[in-house]
């Protein structure tokens, strides 16, 4: 199954993040996530879940980049669920300048008047057992991203009228959470998609010990392993990036100290430094052939002046034997980046040979019929069986093309 991006919408989110590459404004990053929310409309009626603003936040500073209230959406857990949480952390790229900054705070990227009141629950966050087996009753909670730095940024920029409060935006959260009853949780699952899912292993830890011992406390990883990568022109098009916002935002006081102590603040801003170190169990679900890290960090059009890499950038059947090639090689870096996190029986992963970019959020990535699988066993049930310690997930494709189950993503 292919999903075609079409739509005058679509092509105008899609626009706007193809100008974008070319001075790094990331702010857009989520025009798969846009494009996500229609596939969810198009095919049934999800649940709607409203925006809740954290009111104790402002107070504390930890505020969107214009200055207004983060929030979230909760949909309560019953039953057997009652008492089980699950945080996702919304991606959507970053900001890394004062321009793109100020951009950004006139969208729901950073600024909560911007937001949509109502999201639906898809995928993970689905309500439905038969979407959903093994979280559908739990307290499913999606912390909106409106800081531009993954949730990890604290400074700010008077002139320019710019809070930089992700860290504490974080921390407001998980304590109005936990005031709701998330400090009472017997189980608890930290996940996110894409710059979300930077957030999540970023915070894995922190989250680990707001509970107690006896808390069962895991992590989920959805599209967040950005590697160092070299682009199609030999520079280093997201380490150039990510150097922005870790200055920009104030982010190195808020990296892993394991980390800083040996390596810079941008290196520990990449999870291939990370994931190593992190102590709290986690699982990483990523496409070796991120459809994002191929247009915005591998062959940006900043990096390809000549068009080369237009239409493998679009559609991966277009793509050369040489092009194929090359992105054969970025899945060897991913493989090679995991090789020691992969070494810990408590760790899972899920790294399957398609084109694609955020699976746990989409009905069809995350379960349904003909969702993606690795040796007959779709994410949904990866997931699970990693999470409950029903079985050990360690599961890498084959190199493409040999996966015939992929939803890939083909823009036009």
């Amino acid at each position: 199954m292919k999903l075609f991006c079409v739509g005058v919408f679509t092509a105008f989110v899609f626009c706007k993040v193809v100008t974008g590459f070319l001075d790094f404004n990331e702010t857009e990053l989520s025009f798969i996530e846009a494009y996500e929310y229609g596939v969810s409309k198009l095919n049934y009626n999800p649940l709607m879940v409203g925006l809740t603003l954290i009111p104790s936040a402002g107070a504390k500073g930890a505020v969107c980049l214009d200055g207004t209230l983060p929030g979230y959406h909760w949909h309560r857990g019953y039953g057997s669920g009652a008492n089980s949480w699950l945080i996702q952390l919304e991606g959507g790229g970053w900001c890394n300048n004062i321009r793109t900054c100020v951009y950004r705070k006139k969208t729901r990227r950073g600024s909560s008047t911007y937001m949509e009141k109502q999201i639906p629950f898809t995928g993970i966050l689905s309500e439905k057992a038969e979407e959903n087996p093994d979280f559908f009753n739990w307290n499913r909670v999606k912390l909106r991203y409106c800081d531009g730095a993954s949730f990890t940024g604290d400074s700010e920029n008077k002139a320019a009228q710019l809070q930089f409060r992700g860290q504490r935006i974080w921390l407001a959260a998980m304590e109005d959470l936990m005031s709701k009853g998330m400090r009472y949780a017997k189980q608890a699952l930290l996940s996110g998609c894409s710059a979300g899912g930077l957030a999540a292993i970023l915070h894995c830890d922190e989250f680990r010990n707001l509970f107690p011992r006896t808390t069962k406390v895991k992590c989920l990883s959805d599209a967040g392993l950005f590697l160092d990568a070299i682009d199609v022109s030999g520079s280093h098009t997201l380490r150039s990036l990510y150097s922005g916002v870790v200055g920009l935002q104030g982010v190195q006081h808020n990296l892993p100290r394991i980390c800083t102590n040996h390596l810079d603040p941008t290196s520990c801003f990449f999870p291939q430094n990370l994931i190593s170190h992190i102590q709290t169990p986690m699982f990483i679900l990523n496409a070796a052939y991120d459809s994002w890290q191929i247009q915005s960090s591998i062959a940006p059009p900043s990096a390809d002046p000549h068009g080369y890499w237009h239409d493998c950038r679009l559609n991966h059947a277009k793509c050369s034997a040489s092009q194929i090639r090359f992105l054969q090689g970025f899945r060897t870096q991913m493989l090679n980046a995991i090789k020691g996190f992969s070494m810990s029986r408590q760790n899972g992963l899920f790294i399957n040979s398609c084109f694609a970019h955020c699976q746990t959020e989409r009905q069809d990535t995350w379960f349904a019929d003909d969702s993606p699988e690795i040796r007959n066993k779709p994410i949904a049930i990866a997931v699970g069986d990693w999470y409950f310690d029903r079985a050990a997930v360690r599961s890498i494709d084959c190199p493409y093309p040999c996966d015939k189950t992929c939803h890939n993503l083909v823009f036009r």
